[in-house]
């Protein structure tokens, strides 16, 4: 049996998506799109005699900060090294090519085993938390305006303390792709989108918990509410947490922050209301 690992093509994409949607993962073929166009180098597809096996993503966010993402290995081909020779790829191409000082990543329970044996240590955990649809999908469930977020320029300086590096070419994509957004005076922001499964909250980066529990409720009211939402918070993330379950979301799905190499850049689970993907951090 030969394994080749190369580059992920946009000619690849299809393969990406239906992967990540056999997984029952959330990620959208736009999201697809947006990993290639971040890292066009910096994502990989695994074959096994020429039959594409799995993938992985990375965002490099300048070299202080990296992220790993989407390690997906299809069915067929699962426990045969192959989850493990793609992080390995993952890994030399931000230590040794771009010269990234420290890995990122948010591990699944069944992948954080690997993560531990490739040397990667955790940080902190974080749950997804789910609301089903609360109404029956009317004729204009879709077609109601949504407000139009403005350039985050202004926010980049919060956001860079808050997430531990600079994600501003992220940022931008996500205003591009998002369905509504808000944003307050004091540099605070959140933003919504479509996913495959469910309406995707986030990111959401707040000075202040106040700011950040403000945002959240006006995000909640701009989601349709015959669809599903997901929201991925920090554990430490209190004043988020409970809101989120006072508003109806139940945690569906842990998953724990590790990080690899130099010491993690600095980074405020507490001012994090809502991440951007766990594939991006």
């Amino acid at each position: 049996m030969s394994l080749d690992l190369r580059v992920l093509s946009a000619a690849d994409l299809d393969f990406a998506h239906g992967l990540s949607r056999l997984a029952g993962w959330n990620q959208t073929r736009r999201d697809w799109e947006r990993f290639l166009r971040l890292a066009p180098d910096g994502c990989f597809l695994a074959e096994q005699d020429g039959r594409p096996a799995g993938t992985a993503t990375t965002t490099a966010y300048g070299r202080d900060l990296a992220w790993i993402g989407m390690v997906l290995v299809y069915p067929d081909f699962r426990r045969c090294g192959i989850g493990t020779a793609l992080l390995r790829r993952a890994i030399k191409h931000l230590r040794e090519e771009k010269g990234v000082a420290c890995i990122r990543l948010d591990a699944t329970p069944e992948g954080r085993p690997l993560y531990e044996s490739l040397g990667f240590q955790s940080e902190w955990g974080l749950q997804r938390w789910a609301r089903g649809a609360r109404a029956a999908r009317s004729a204009d469930s879709t077609s109601r305006a949504k407000p139009i977020l403005p350039a985050l320029d202004a926010s980049l300086p919060l956001d860079r303390g808050i997430f531990g590096a600079d994600r501003s070419e992220l940022l931008r994509s996500l205003v591009e792709g998002s369905d509504g957004g808000l944003l307050l005076p004091d540099g605070s922001f959140g933003l919504w989108r479509e996913g495959e499964r469910a309406i995707y909250l986030g990111p959401v980066s707040a000075a202040s918990p106040e700011s950040g529990l403000a945002i959240a409720e006006a995000l909640l009211d701009q989601c349709p509410a015959d669809r599903t939402i997901y929201w991925d918070l920090p554990d430490a993330n209190v004043p988020a947490t409970e809101f989120a379950s006072e508003r109806g979301f139940r945690p569906v799905r842990s998953l724990t922050r590790m990080w690899l190499g130099d010491a993690p850049s600095p980074a405020d689970p507490l001012r994090m209301f809502g991440l951007a993907d766990p594939g991006l951090g």
